[in-house]
């Protein structure tokens, strides 16, 4: 409730501060109009393919980077020679911002969907890397000797011990990484010209259409508002047991 009102306050801030004059209404239309826009787009049903377009890419890209960041930071966690390793060129790679590597993209994979992958997965891969290798580093070592003691093997001790104690970790790296994802999507289709959101918003300014790339720059955070929620309810019910999900009903 607090978090609509907010959003709401905000909105009608930005509405006075247009119709005052305090911003030209040639470049940043009243919100009123802006929302206007975004409804006719809406029932157009234009919008709801470009946000497709995006959403796959976004998938694609983050799925990717699930498939290489969690295994290898599980592994990184457990085994501290495996760590000391490749800790040197992730620490090279990991400050390379992802569209710093659009213009070798580009020559690479082309103007295609390829291109937009790599870079999403790159940059998106180094949270949930991180944040597995620290969920298992921080797991309590006298938990890791009790299930030695009672005799799990290795693929017991890591679903029962492992996985358990650094999903909390994981799941706040897959938020982070969600975000970094939707971010490089929509600047790669911006620069690249990959059809989505970001190449849409970059023809709306190209043309002068300013209401409409107003539009779809908000549409473009809404989609960040449900990809967020679709990360966070199911964290919060998976992970209810967690310390970081429980509220103190005395505060």
């Amino acid at each position: 409730m607090f978090g609509v009102l907010g959003t709401l306050t905000i909105l009608v801030v930005l509405e006075l501060l247009v119709r005052v004059g305090v911003f030209s209404s040639e470049d940043v239309p009243p919100v009123s109009d802006v929302l206007r826009v975004l409804g006719d787009e809406v029932r157009a049903g234009e919008l709801w393919q470009l946000v497709w377009d995006t959403t796959q890419q976004w998938a694609l890209g983050l799925g990717v980077a699930m498939c290489i960041g969690i295994p290898l930071g599980l592994a990184m966690g457990s085994n501290e020679y495996l760590a000391r390793s490749l800790r040197p060129t992730i620490e090279f790679l990991r400050p390379v911002p992802g569209v710093a590597l659009i213009p070798v993209v580009i020559l690479v994979f082309g103007l295609g969907m390829q291109g937009t992958t790599f870079l999403i997965a790159f940059g998106s891969v180094w949270p949930l890397l991180i944040q597995s290798m620290y969920g298992v580093r921080e797991i309590d070592p006298v938990t890791r000797d009790m299930a030695r003691s009672f005799g799990f093997n290795w693929l017991e001790r890591v679903r029962f011990v492992v996985v358990p104690s650094a999903l909390a970790f994981i799941a706040t790296g897959l938020r982070v990484a969600s975000s970094v994802a939707l971010i490089i999507a929509v600047t790669a289709e911006l620069v690249i010209g990959v059809p989505g959101l970001g190449k849409s918003i970059g023809l709306a300014q190209s043309s002068g259409a300013v209401p409409q790339m107003y539009a779809l720059v908000l549409a473009t955070g809404l989609l960040g508002v449900v990809i967020h929620l679709v990360f966070r309810i199911p964290e919060r019910r998976l992970l209810k047991w967690h310390p970081s999900q429980r509220v103190d009903t005395e505060l």
